[in-house]
């Protein structure tokens, strides 16, 4: 029978998005570019953009409830293709993509929606994309697992639009415990990116 376990573990205070501070800098950035914060189309904008800077920035408030798991025994568990979008912190800027997360349980499982949980955790803030594969993949072995494997997949606006204006992507992997070893690690992102021709070998 599968059981829940709920583990207890330190509380940490959410603080919110001061909107109405945000709202004025924003007017004020418009004004410093040359435009008229009142004429009709850009009345309403500094509130608009608040209210998305709580949205899009909300991760540093988010909990990936990892604390709730169940007791269930299986090798490893794979969830691919996990979009996600975040902003670069160097040009505020977005980059976005998917993500593959494959985790070795140690005797306890989590529910799928908390591993899209843990990507919106670390996604939704200023961020680079190598920090953000390797924070995922830190929380998941502070949670127990005996491995843990990320990939993380991402077109950057800030290099698309603007400087050497080049659309390849980003590709950036963190690996942890026995993700480390060669035959396991192999066998899972085979899993990602061939899965017919693995299952047909096993």
């Amino acid at each position: 029978m599968t059981t829940a376990t709920t583990t207890t573990k330190p509380s940490t205070e959410k603080t919110t998005v001061n909107k109405k501070k945000v709202a004025k800098l924003i007017r004020q950035l418009l004004i410093e570019l040359g435009e008229n914060p009142d004429r009709e189309g850009l009345v309403s904008t500094p509130n608009r953009i608040a209210d998305m800077y709580e949205e899009i920035f909300g991760g540093y408030r988010m909990d990936a409830e990892l604390d709730v798991s169940f007791s269930e025994e299986t090798d490893a568990i794979v969830a691919k293709d996990i979009q996600f979008y975040s902003m670069c912190e160097h040009h505020m800027l977005p980059f976005y993509g998917k993500i593959h997360v494959a985790y070795a349980p140690s005797g306890k499982v989590f529910g799928v929606s908390k591993l899209v949980r843990l990507v919106e955790k670390y996604s939704r803030r200023l961020q680079i994309q190598e920090r953000l594969t390797k924070q995922i993949a830190d929380e998941l072995v502070r949670m127990g697992v005996k491995g843990a494997l990320v990939i993380a997949e991402g077109e950057h606006l800030c290099m698309k639009m603007r400087g050497v204006r080049n659309n390849s992507s980003i590709t950036t992997i963190a690996h942890r415990g026995t993700m480390e070893q060669k035959e396991m690690r192999e066998h899972v992102l085979a899993l990602i990116y061939n899965p017919k021709s693995e299952m047909t070998r096993v």
